[in-house]
């Protein structure tokens, strides 16, 4: 927790692949102020279809046991679609980003919960 799931269109060689991951956990981190210890970021390769057309595009999905709101939420859309941009040529237009808060108790980790 924080967790970071990518869904691009776009391959994820490994050496675009671990730069962009440990940028990702960065900005995650450091926009929560959560400690990076604890950010997971995965992605994967996916199929999409975005405004009726195929092509290059991306779905990220934040969730967070506190550490998110409107103002981190616009710094990090900004900072992640940057880096889309950068390593994978993804348009910002066609990146989704979902950000959601998790209860403490609804968070499993090293078999126990966080709340």
């Amino acid at each position: 927790m924080p967790l970071l799931k990518l869904e691009a269109t776009v391959p994820l060689p490994e050496e675009k692949g671990k730069p962009l991951l440990a940028a990702l956990s960065k900005a995650v981190a450091g926009a929560t102020g959560k400690p990076e210890q604890y950010v997971m970021v995965t992605a994967t390769q996916s199929t999409m279809l975005m405004s009726g057309q195929a092509g290059d595009a991306a779905f990220v999905d934040i969730r967070s046991i506190g550490g998110l709101n409107g103002e981190t939420n616009r710094k990090l859309s900004q900072q992640i679609c940057k880096l889309l941009k950068g390593s994978l040529g993804i348009e910002p237009d066609r990146v989704y980003l979902n950000f959601t808060e998790v209860e403490a108790g609804n968070w499993g980790w090293n078999g126990s919960t966080f709340g």
